[in-house]
Protein backbone atom coordinates (compact mmCIF):
# COMPACT_ATOMS: atom_id res chain seq x y z
CA UNK A 1 0.00 0.00 0.00
CA UNK A 2 3.28 2.16 0.31
CA UNK A 3 4.91 3.39 -3.36
CA UNK A 4 8.30 4.56 -2.95
CA UNK A 5 9.64 6.00 -6.35
CA UNK A 6 13.55 6.53 -6.25
CA UNK A 7 15.21 9.29 -8.71
CA UNK A 8 18.68 10.80 -9.13
CA UNK A 9 20.87 7.91 -10.48
CA UNK A 10 22.66 7.89 -13.31
CA UNK A 11 25.97 7.88 -15.06
CA UNK A 12 28.65 9.38 -12.63
CA UNK A 13 32.42 9.64 -13.07
CA UNK A 14 34.75 8.06 -10.22
CA UNK A 15 35.12 10.38 -7.54
CA UNK A 16 31.93 12.23 -8.52
CA UNK A 17 28.79 12.95 -6.05
CA UNK A 18 25.36 12.11 -6.57
CA UNK A 19 22.20 12.65 -4.47
CA UNK A 20 19.25 10.02 -4.46
CA UNK A 21 15.98 10.92 -3.47
CA UNK A 22 12.75 8.40 -2.65
CA UNK A 23 9.29 9.63 -2.50
CA UNK A 24 6.82 7.83 -0.33
CA UNK A 25 3.22 7.50 -0.71
CA UNK A 26 2.73 7.03 2.92
CA UNK A 27 0.45 9.12 4.45
CA UNK A 28 2.25 8.00 8.10
CA UNK A 29 5.57 8.59 6.29
CA UNK A 30 7.14 9.38 9.76
CA UNK A 31 5.98 5.94 11.41
CA UNK A 32 8.58 4.36 9.31
CA UNK A 33 11.96 3.22 8.98
CA UNK A 34 13.82 4.04 5.99
CA UNK A 35 16.87 2.66 4.09
CA UNK A 36 19.07 2.34 0.55
CA UNK A 37 20.12 -0.79 -0.30
CA UNK A 38 21.70 -1.52 -3.55
CA UNK A 39 22.72 -4.63 -5.61
CA UNK A 40 25.61 -5.28 -7.99
CA UNK A 41 25.56 -8.12 -10.33
CA UNK A 42 25.79 -11.00 -9.19
CA UNK A 43 26.05 -10.09 -5.51
CA UNK A 44 23.65 -10.14 -2.67
CA UNK A 45 21.42 -7.42 -2.43
CA UNK A 46 22.97 -5.13 0.45
CA UNK A 47 22.58 -1.92 2.74
CA UNK A 48 23.79 1.06 2.41
CA UNK A 49 22.07 3.32 5.35
CA UNK A 50 19.22 3.44 7.12
CA UNK A 51 16.93 6.08 9.00
CA UNK A 52 14.89 4.76 11.58
CA UNK A 53 11.55 6.66 12.51
CA UNK A 54 13.55 8.43 15.35
CA UNK A 55 16.12 9.53 12.99
CA UNK A 56 18.87 7.05 14.49
CA UNK A 57 21.19 6.65 11.32
CA UNK A 58 23.31 3.54 10.39
CA UNK A 59 26.14 2.98 7.57
CA UNK A 60 27.63 0.32 5.89
CA UNK A 61 31.26 0.30 6.16
CA UNK A 62 31.84 0.58 2.81
CA UNK A 63 30.40 4.22 2.54
CA UNK A 64 31.01 5.01 6.36
CA UNK A 65 32.26 8.44 5.45
CA UNK A 66 30.94 8.83 2.15
CA UNK A 67 27.22 8.83 2.62
CA UNK A 68 25.07 10.34 4.69
CA UNK A 69 20.99 9.67 4.76
CA UNK A 70 18.16 12.20 6.01
CA UNK A 71 14.87 12.50 5.77
CA UNK A 72 11.95 15.33 5.35
CA UNK A 73 8.77 14.00 7.15
CA UNK A 74 6.99 16.67 6.07
CA UNK A 75 8.21 16.24 1.67
CA UNK A 76 7.75 12.36 2.64
CA UNK A 77 10.93 11.63 1.06
CA UNK A 78 14.62 10.01 2.59
CA UNK A 79 17.55 11.12 0.93
CA UNK A 80 21.31 9.36 0.21
CA UNK A 81 24.00 11.75 -0.55
CA UNK A 82 26.91 10.10 -1.77
CA UNK A 83 30.24 11.37 -2.56
CA UNK A 84 34.17 10.27 -3.40
CA UNK A 85 32.34 7.49 -5.87
CA UNK A 86 34.42 4.64 -7.40
CA UNK A 87 33.44 1.45 -9.45
CA UNK A 88 32.86 -0.41 -6.64
CA UNK A 89 29.37 2.09 -5.87
CA UNK A 90 27.81 0.99 -9.01
CA UNK A 91 24.49 -0.89 -8.32
CA UNK A 92 20.76 -0.88 -8.29
CA UNK A 93 20.01 1.12 -5.51
CA UNK A 94 16.59 0.52 -3.62
CA UNK A 95 14.26 2.60 -1.46
CA UNK A 96 13.20 0.42 1.36
CA UNK A 97 10.37 1.36 4.00
CA UNK A 98 9.66 -0.68 6.84
CA UNK A 99 7.00 -0.32 9.68
CA UNK A 100 6.84 -3.13 12.90
CA UNK A 101 3.69 -3.82 13.80
CA UNK A 102 4.12 -6.44 16.66
CA UNK A 103 7.15 -8.73 16.84
CA UNK A 104 7.03 -11.14 14.07
CA UNK A 105 4.56 -8.65 11.91
CA UNK A 106 5.57 -5.85 9.70
CA UNK A 107 4.72 -4.13 6.38
CA UNK A 108 7.90 -4.10 4.17
CA UNK A 109 8.45 -1.72 0.85
CA UNK A 110 10.93 -1.33 -2.25
CA UNK A 111 10.99 1.04 -4.51
CA UNK A 112 11.60 -0.16 -8.32
CA UNK A 113 15.09 0.81 -8.00
CA UNK A 114 17.81 3.52 -9.53
CA UNK A 115 20.58 2.86 -11.46
CA UNK A 116 23.92 4.42 -10.51
CA UNK A 117 26.99 3.70 -12.93
CA UNK A 118 30.09 5.16 -11.86
CA UNK A 119 32.79 4.96 -14.85
CA UNK A 120 35.25 7.30 -16.62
Amino acid sequence: QVQLVESGGGLVQPGGSLRLSCAASATIFSMYDMGWYRQAPGKQRELVATITSSGSTNYADSVKGRATISRDNAKNTVTLLMNSLNPGDTAVYYCNAVRIIVTGLRHNYWGQGTQVTVSS
